[in-house]
């Protein structure tokens, strides 16, 4: 492996434009370059991770005993953690997204107007994107495969703690991309962990056309706040599951479990679960008995406190967490308008997810509720681009402007106007 000291000391912030500027001239060549050259780069770069699975892992142990002697918390070192399972599962990822059809250059409308001419909307690339990203080194993979396939040039951004593992990656897929006819620098890491380096990238308006965040909620508000680049808003997920008073107990428990449990650390694990009081004699006992089970520390209003004398007092902070840890707030409701008004002042526009066997209470639930993906009788874990049938994604965006939930290829384009005439003036 290669001493990751050298990398700090030769991309010092003055690097960051030079990245980008060297982004943008791959970014020119990427626009134009053929759908199965870049598919044949993306296999490449699939072949390269399993190949060099245990060069990844080596860098993934610099960062894990890094993160262990520094007390990171258990569920961010789950983030941060690489295994060959989920190498494969990257590789698998790239793979996929072969599979899918290339948005650049794709006829999203036409039509000719009365003076004759004949007017086409076609989607092209964004241009350079970059993105600043927190712990998870899978999204180093991700997001190069999915800005390569739509014909953008990436710089990426990670954090101190994965910054062996992401920096072994980025050499594996540069390496691997270029040898099969992608233009040089079409995938960069900023290798630079001094703060400065982020703030020189979101200053790099002209170079860099978008910017999305992924990570933490003061992560994602500080881009936000002080990016004078265009940035896609990626949510934090303080995510909801409603058990309503028609819910199937079997369904309820199990999509609550699944939601709270599978993995507690990441965007889509639901922080809250709110329960029909027609259906909380019922419902609760059990539900507590079995996130209890696992681990799982409860939070509740005093209505949900009745079922259980362990259930701490939730305060207003906790109807705004987002834990991403075995933590999980819990109320008792008198409606599903009553769920909707509680989802729509303390979530984080992300997902939710109601259980129910009334098409009616669905339907409200799902057209009430202000967020970019709603689950019926789904576990909120399926919040995810992969699930969604997209490959891998770049992040999952809880605003409303240009893309909204997990963004993937086309979310990744823009588009332009092509006119066609036959020499008309206008008059």
């Amino acid at each position: 492996m290669r001493d990751t000291r050298r990398w700090h000391r030769e991309a010092g912030i003055s690097g960051v434009l030079e990245i980008a500027g060297r982004a943008r001239r791959a970014a020119f060549a990427l626009a134009t370059t053929a759908t199965a050259v870049k598919d044949a780069a993306l296999a490449a770069m699939a072949a390269a991770l399993d190949a060099r699975a245990d060069e990844i892992l080596e860098g993934n142990g610099v960062d894990l005993e890094r993160a262990r002697a520094e007390g990171t918390p258990a569920a961010l070192i789950d983030r941060l953690t690489l295994t060959p399972a989920r190498i494969a599962e990257m590789a698998n990822g790239l793979r996929h997204v072969v599979t899918l059809p290339d948005p650049v250059g794709e006829t999203l409308a036409s039509w000719t107007v009365p003076s004759g001419l004949a007017i086409e909307k076609v989607r092209v690339p964004l241009g350079v994107v970059g993105i600043i990203y927190e712990a998870r080194p899978n999204v180093t993979v991700d997001a190069a495969g999915l800005c390569l396939k739509s014909g953008n040039a990436c710089v990426l951004r990670g954090s101190r703690s994965a910054i062996s593992s992401n920096a072994v990656l980025a050499d594996i897929l540069d390496e691997a991309g270029t040898l099969a006819g992608l233009p040089p620098d079409s995938v960069q890491l900023i290798r630079s962990t001094d703060r400065e380096s982020v703030k020189e990238l979101m200053r790099a308006h002209g170079l860099v056309d978008v910017l999305i965040p992924r990570g933490g909620a003061d992560l994602i508000r500080t881009v936000v706040e002080e990016s004078t680049v265009p940035v896609i808003e990626t949510g934090v997920g303080n995510c909801h599951v409603y058990v309503d008073s028609a819910a199937d107990l079997g369904k309820a428990t199990a999509i609550l479990v699944n939601s709270k449990t599978q993995r507690p650390s990441v965007c889509n694990a639901a922080e809250t679960l709110l329960v029909h009081r027609a259906l909380a004699d019922r419902f609760l006992p059990g539900a507590i008995e079995e996130l209890t089970r696992r681990g799982v520390e409860l939070r509740g209003d005093e209505a949900a406190r009745s079922y259980s004398a362990a259930m701490k007092p939730a305060t207003e902070d906790d109807w705004y967490a987002e834990y991403l840890d075995l933590i999980m707030a819990v109320k008792v409701v008198g409606s599903v308008e009553e769920a909707v008004e509680h989802v729509n002042r303390y979530g984080s526009r992300h997902t939710e997810a109601i259980v129910t066997e009334d098409e009616a209470a669905a339907r409200l639930f799902a057209a009430g509720v202000d967020s970019a993906c709603v689950m019926v009788n789904a576990s909120t874990r399926f919040a995810d681009g992969g699930e969604f049938g997209f490959g891998a994604e770049i992040g999952i965006s809880n605003q409303k402007l240009h893309a909204r939930g997990p963004m993937a290829l086309p979310e990744l384009t823009s588009y332009k106007y092509i006119v066609h005439g036959t020499g008309q003036v206008r008059g």
